[in-house]
């Protein structure tokens, strides 16, 4: 894994740096082949070397996607912790709520490339545009 992480963050790392890194995300240690894990600790492992590369903003496209339930809350916490830690900026697309309540303090939802609200999380969720296009519209019986 030491290997694919120096590959992807495309500078020096010095082994405690992707160690690190590694075990920031939960990933097994950096001598561990990437072939012998789960899908699930390779999109980990995926994160944990873009986030090695240091870049300021970091675009993450659904990064839950394959993981188990124990692994979404650990990502999520972990992403909560990112910009902190390693000063990175988030953009995260991701269409599980859960994860996005959990990490996002400001949202911006899109239905088919239109903006329907931006702006902080308990006001977004709370827009009933958005509501409508994720919950569906009620019909009031008459």
């Amino acid at each position: 894994m030491g290997a694919y992480v120096r590959f992807v963050a495309r500078r020096r790392l010095a082994a405690a740096d992707i160690d690190e890194v590694l075990a920031f995300f939960g990933c097994p240690p950096a001598r561990a082949r990437l072939s012998s894990v789960d899908v699930g600790t390779r999109r980990l492992v995926e994160v944990a070397a873009n986030v090695a590369a240091r870049p300021r903003l970091l675009i993450l496209d659904e990064p839950a996607a394959g993981l188990s339930h124990e692994e979404h809350l650990a990502l999520a916490a972990r992403l909560r912790e990112l910009p902190g830690r390693y000063g990175v900026a988030l953009v995260i697309i991701e269409h599980d709520l859960d994860l996005v309540r959990s990490v996002c303090p400001t949202l911006t939802v899109l239905d088919f490339g239109r903006v329907l609200a931006s702006g902080p999380q308990a006001e977004v969720l709370a827009n009933p545009d958005v509501v409508k296009a994720y919950m569906g519209e009620t019909e009031l019986l008459k």
